[in-house]
């Protein structure tokens, strides 16, 4: 079987079950009356997923259906519960962005047997048969924060602390993944060492700064960058880097182009991040979700495995951005604006 045959195969198992369940009436064409798309969200915590949140909701108002949002605060029983109230509303698609990536499995069945297509969103739903997984190439986001940093160690020579992200993420080890593809022959030659490494729980912030504090503790100041997996735990390293007086002196990692991150770069705390284009990844869910609720073709031109199956994905690109680029990017896209991002400091 060629490539394109197996993916047009796989296409058409997401179409299949978005035709829905006839015995339950819930998934398929639009009858008539309102229709319904869950988003089942891990937290809102972060600023991030408010735009995530925010974005597809007046998406899918514009393609003529409603969104129902559910947060579960980092909790997978509530998580659980969150997607069935989802189910018993009477939704036609639920898109999820997973606490923990195993246990949502669970959450899958339970909407198929609903006649229900579901969308892992941002993070992928491991072991489970998902209908559709709309994402980043997170893959590729671990090797652009990890190609950024190498090139501006002087002579691609350092030492380094490695935030990695909750381990409870998929995405955490997908990103680590890409990571150690651009680092491996660095640390083979022994040019790059990775003094201290640790998952940071939830992705919280203060996890992050434990990290580099006990970093510090046990080999002190003597390292050039932190290697952080998101924007959030790259905060909590700048403030541990500011209690010992080193913010700015070392390289300090992210992703998400969140607003305080770009504060951080243009003051110079912070020196990258990975700019992700949410207005295009949740408009893509959204445009999925509705067409799956209708009953409609999608096409995922790749997939990933998950553990059981080969899942359709949609996966976009993203890009390393720092001081130098960041009018070019978020700035340009109206992601923040200028006068939010050199609040307080002198615009170049």
């Amino acid at each position: 079987m060629t490539i394109s045959l197996a993916l047009s195969v796989l296409i058409g198992l997401v179409l299949a079950r978005g035709r829905g369940d006839a015995s339950t009436g819930r998934a398929g064409p639009d009858k008539g009356g309102e229709l319904l798309i869950g988003l089942s969200l891990d937290t809102l915590k972060e600023a991030r997923w408010q735009a995530d949140r925010d974005l597809f909701v007046a998406k899918v108002k514009e393609l003529g259906a409603t969104a129902l949002v559910q947060s579960a605060n980092s909790d997978d029983t509530r998580q659980m519960q969150d997607i069935e109230a989802l189910i018993s509303r009477g939704v036609r698609a639920i898109v999820i962005v997973p606490h923990d990536s195993k246990t949502m499995a669970r959450a899958v069945e339970i909407a198929h047997k609903a006649g229900i297509p579901v969308i892992a969103y941002d993070r992928m739903i491991r072991e489970s048969n998902i209908d559709l997984y709309v994402s980043f190439n997170n893959l590729r986001v671990g090797q652009q924060q990890a190609e950024w940093l190498v090139k501006r160690l002087p002579d691609g020579k350092g030492r380094i602390i490695r935030i990695n992200g909750a381990p409870t993420d998929d995405n955490a080890k997908v990103l680590k993944a890409g990571q150690d593809e651009i680092l491996k022959p660095y640390l083979d030659r022994g040019d790059i060492k990775i003094i201290h490494e640790d998952w940071a729980e939830e992705w919280k912030p203060e996890n992050g700064k434990k990290i580099v504090n006990a970093a510090i503790t046990a080999h002190g100041r003597d390292f050039e960058a932190v290697l952080a997996a998101n924007d959030g735990t790259a905060g909590g390293a700048i403030q541990a880097l500011t209690e010992e007086g080193i913010a700015g002196k070392v390289l300090v990692t992210g992703q998400d182009a969140e607003l305080a991150a770009m504060q951080r770069i243009a003051a110079g705390t912070q020196t990258m991040t990975i700019y992700k284009p949410l207005k295009e990844l949740s408009g893509k869910a959204a445009e999925a979700a509705v067409r799956l609720a209708r009953g409609q073709p999608v096409i995922a031109r790749t997939s990933q495995h998950n553990g059981t199956i080969e899942v359709p994905a949609i996966l976009l690109d993203t890009v390393a951005v720092d001081k130098s680029n960041l009018e070019a990017t978020v700035i340009k896209d109206g992601f923040h604006s200028k006068e939010a991002i050199y609040r307080g400091l002198t615009a170049p």
